[in-house]
């Protein structure tokens, strides 16, 4: 069912336009990953669609009671209030009542004999039900701890720039509507917090369109893909995987349509210059065409950032940490450390935010000096840092000068030389873009200039501090290729898990005040160990629980116990199939979102119970050997 209809939308920034003339229509149940090269207007289409900005002609239509429930890249929530009273900000009916009735019962607690506050309480305690709306403030609740946040009382003035991104996040995710649009939501957030919202977002009601760049989570929750490029719009039915291989298709038939036509003009010019003898009429329509050919374009492959940035040569010795640590406010983020990083060494930085990542990454690089411990440095060190902010940037400068205060000219892989203007070229800055002021460029665009800037430096230690926050896909895809052939060291912090696994071998592992631990292999393999030894403590914690219970017991199973266990692994088995049946069900409905809706939700119920049986299953078999014992 068609809910959002676009027509001709068109809108430009300057002399460059982001999109021409596009049409499209957004139906419920389609989750749509909207990519693109930064700069490319990926952020304006979402304000547009979401009635923030407006386009420069065309029209949005969509029914008059049309809800849109919008997440902004660069978040504003009102410092005046708590987190809950900020995620309930809103004019949807339910929105307004949970709102009422969380203050009503804020009130009654502070004085439970104030008669106002009973009577008001009671009144919104009547209108939740009339709108049904208890499981919203439970829902609510349940986001929110969800993506970390349980003080639900405390004051937004009072939280971190990711913890308010994921207020935010909550705030669009609870509130009633047509259309879900987020961008960048899994911005600030670490791995759980993600694997939860990649399994919220497959059974929300409505429509979702979102822009991310991590590729795992675009892959895993959408079943449409919309790419931006030129001014054009690209539709694709399937997720990230899908688009990838029919986009190389479609650049591959372009790519032959204009080698044809190419040989076509070429047959077309050699027949004019020999000058053969025709009619005129017939001459005159073969000039025409000729006019025509030459006027007529065809979709050519698209332009590339190129990383072939040569770097300083690189020692044996590198960096040696000797028990580092470090305060801040008189607090421990992380207990000293000692580590030596060798030639060629590819390790990620991982933990939640505020343990010490970022603080260590400014040590290495020598912004920070350590609280205790020593730092040694090779002499033939250089250290590239990409940081999070690019707060050095000058964005009074325009693009060209910024680059040449690094360098005008210099010397990339194959040993060519090129100058500053050529380097902006690879990088996706054309000739007439050069002399555009950096603070006219897009969020996107100023990262990508910056990540030129490093590597223009010639570094041997590269340090990149949330690389993937704010880069495309594209761009963040070649920047991977680049760094496997790099032949220094790359130490990274980030949140992105293809990125990580991408690029790194081995991690450094943070956690709030405790030790810093090691672990060789990539990021997944890690989460998998994780997940592994977590359950085997569960499993020892239950044994050794359960023995001691069945030793105080020492009885036989009763009859029902029995009963259940003489039949509980025939049940373990039947349910771990119906799960598999709905897996393939969900993968057979295709882009049916509502077929997929509740297959998924089959298939999180059957998982609950089947966990339950497990646990049954564990309790029973630690009884009957302690009997038999």
């Amino acid at each position: 069912m068609e809910m959002l209809l676009v027509e001709q939308l068109s809108k430009s920034f300057g002399d460059k336009i982001l999109f021409d003339a596009i049409s499209f229509s957004i139906e419920k149940g389609e989750r749509i990953g909207l990519v693109g090269v930064n700069g490319t207007g990926k952020s304006t289409f979402l304000k547009i669609l979401a009635e923030k900005e407006v386009a420069d002609s065309g029209k949005v239509k969509h029914p008059k009671d049309f809800l849109v429930s919008y997440l902004a890249q660069d978040v504003e929530l009102d410092q005046s209030l708590t987190v809950l009273d900020e995620v309930f900000t809103g004019e949807a009916p339910i929105t307004v009542a949970v709102k009422e009735f969380e203050r009503a019962r804020l009130d009654l607690e502070k004085d439970p004999v104030s008669e106002p506050f009973q009577q008001q309480f009671e009144r919104a305690q009547n209108k939740l039900d009339r709108l049904e709306a208890w499981d919203h403030d439970t829902q609510a609740k349940t986001i929110l701890s969800k993506l970390g946040i349980t003080d639900y009382e405390q004051a937004v003035s009072t939280l971190s720039g990711g913890q308010k991104k994921r207020v935010a996040l909550a705030k669009a995710l609870i509130q009633p509507a047509d259309v879900l649009i987020l961008d960048e939501p899994t911005n600030h957030l670490d791995h759980s917090s993600i694997e939860w919202l990649e399994q919220f977002l497959p059974s929300y009601r409505g429509a979702l369109i979102l822009v991310t760049h991590d590729r795992y989570f675009l892959n895993r929750v959408t079943n449409r893909i919309y790419e931006l490029d030129k001014g054009n719009l690209y539709r694709y039915v399937g997720n990230y995987e899908t688009y990838l291989e029919k986009k190389q298709v479609r650049l591959a038939e372009a790519e032959r349509a204009e080698q044809k036509h190419a040989n076509t003009l070429k047959r077309e010019i050699a027949w004019l210059k020999a000058g053969v003898k025709a009619r005129t009429t017939k001459q005159k329509a073969r000039i025409d065409r000729v006019h025509q050919l030459k006027e007529q374009s065809f979709e050519k492959q698209q332009g590339k950032v190129d990383l072939s940035v040569a770097s300083a040569r690189l020692g044996k010795q590198v960096i040696e940490l000797r028990e580092i640590s470090y305060s801040f406010t008189g607090v421990r983020l992380f207990e000293p450390f000692s580590f030596l990083v060798k030639p060629e060494d590819r390790i990620g930085i991982v933990g939640p935010n505020g343990s010490g990542k970022s603080t260590l990454l400014n040590i290495i690089s020598g912004r920070l000096t350590q609280e205790m411990g020593e730092l040694i440095v090779g002499e033939t060190v250089k250290v590239g840092y990409y940081t999070q902010d690019h707060s050095e940037m000058d964005e009074g400068l325009k693009i060209i000068e910024y680059i040449r205060k690094t360098a005008d000219v210099i010397e990339t892989t194959d040993q060519q030389t090129i100058t500053a203007e050529q380097m902006l070229e690879r990088f996706l800055f054309p000739r007439s873009q050069q002399w555009t002021y950096i603070n006219r460029l897009s969020g996107g665009e100023k990262r990508r200039l910056y990540l030129l800037k490093v590597l223009m430096e010639e570094p041997n230690v590269l340090l990149l501090d949330e690389p993937t926050n704010d880069l495309d896909t594209e761009t963040l895809a070649i920047l991977e290729d680049y760094l496997d052939g790099f032949p220094g060291v790359v130490i990274t912090v980030s949140h992105d898990r293809y990125f990580l696994d991408r690029v790194v071998d081995q991690l450094w592992i943070f956690s709030d005040g405790k030790a810093v631990d090691t672990y060789y292999g990539n990021y997944t393999e890690y989460l998998a160990a994780s997940k592994e030894e977590a359950h085997q403590a569960k499993q020892v914690e239950k044994q050794t629980e359960t023995k001691a219970v069945d030793k105080q017991r020492k009885k036989k199973l009763s009859y029902h116990e029995q009963k259940e266990w003489a039949t509980i692994e025939d049940d373990i088995s039947a349910l771990e199939t119906a799960i598999e049946e709905e897996q393939a069900a969900i993968v057979a409905a295709g882009s049916d979102s509502e077929a997929v809706r509740i297959h998924f939700n089959k298939q999180t119920e059957l998982e609950a119970k089947l966990e339950e049986k497990m646990e049954r299953w564990e309790e029973l078999s630690l009884m009957v050997e302690a009997f038999s014992d």
